[in-house]
């Protein structure tokens, strides 16, 4: 197989939540570079900039309008998906954080973290896994963070609910190897986005940070695409249960 084989997504459908911006419009564009054709999970309105960046590329991509907090309607939203498209690759992205100290944590806000960074996805992962099991083939990648071995700072939802998804990651990845569906994580590092605003806006807290990461720079959204596309192509056919750390080496310090 040819190394443009093994890392092309050409005739492969990708479902990608949390496109609209960050790490999730990242690994949209890359895809699309790759030649996969898109469907957008997610508010419509935060996801028509993507859609629009992606126009003419010649990648077919699809919206679809879903609050990913409503687990209840999820379920429908996702068989009207399936009913029409087989989905090869599918990337939980969408995420929310919360930060405070834990005994200030209001519960709607906790459920809210919990709904969106791992409810929604094993809802998803469960109805798109579905269509894979009966094709024998499939790539899920879920998107962790450090905060998946660490315990952050006024954060222990955030860190509560990616400590989860990784554990989800390797439950499914054993149920699923001998079908042939490879189920993966990437836990980025610190990249600005508008998750990390806040820590990029506080002068101290930018510079302790910075200070940890051997590269000496916060990450971009694409530092992510090439570990995501690795993730979904023929060249990581051999890789699952697996969470891919992509930190400019934070966690070797």
């Amino acid at each position: 197989m040819s190394v443009d084989t093994l890392f092309s997504l050409a005739g492969r459908t990708a479902l990608v939540t949390g496109a609209g911006r960050g790490i999730g419009k990242g690994i949209a564009v890359g895809y699309a570079a790759a030649g996969a054709d898109l469907i957008l999970v997610g508010r419509s309105a935060s996801l028509a900039g993507t859609a629009a960046e992606l126009e003419g590329s010649g990648t077919s991509v699809e919206v679809v309008d879903a609050d990913l907090s409503d687990l209840a309607a999820l379920p429908a939203t996702l068989s009207g998906v399936t009913e029409r498209r087989d989905v090869d690759v599918l990337v939980n992205c969408a995420g929310v954080i919360r930060r405070g100290p834990y005994v200030a944590t209001a519960g709607e806000d906790w459920d809210q973290v919990m709904a969106v960074n791992l409810d929604a996805p094993r809802i998803i992962s469960r109805e798109i896994g579905r269509g894979m099991l009966a094709r024998g083939s499939g790539k899920i990648i879920n998107i962790a963070s450090l905060l998946s071995f660490q315990g952050g700072r006024e954060a222990a939802s955030y860190a509560t609910s990616k400590h989860a998804i990784v554990g989800l990651t390797k439950a499914l990845a054993n149920e699923w190897a001998t079908s042939g569906i490879q189920v993966n994580a990437i836990a980025p590092g610190y990249i600005a986005t508008d998750n990390t605003a806040a820590l990029r806006a506080d002068a101290g807290r930018d510079a302790e940070i910075l200070s940890r990461i051997p590269t000496g720079r916060w990450g971009t959204p694409e530092d992510i695409v090439g570990a995501a596309i690795f993730l979904a192509t023929p060249a990581s056919d051999y890789v699952t249960g697996h969470t891919l750390v992509v930190d400019g080496g934070w966690m070797s310090r």
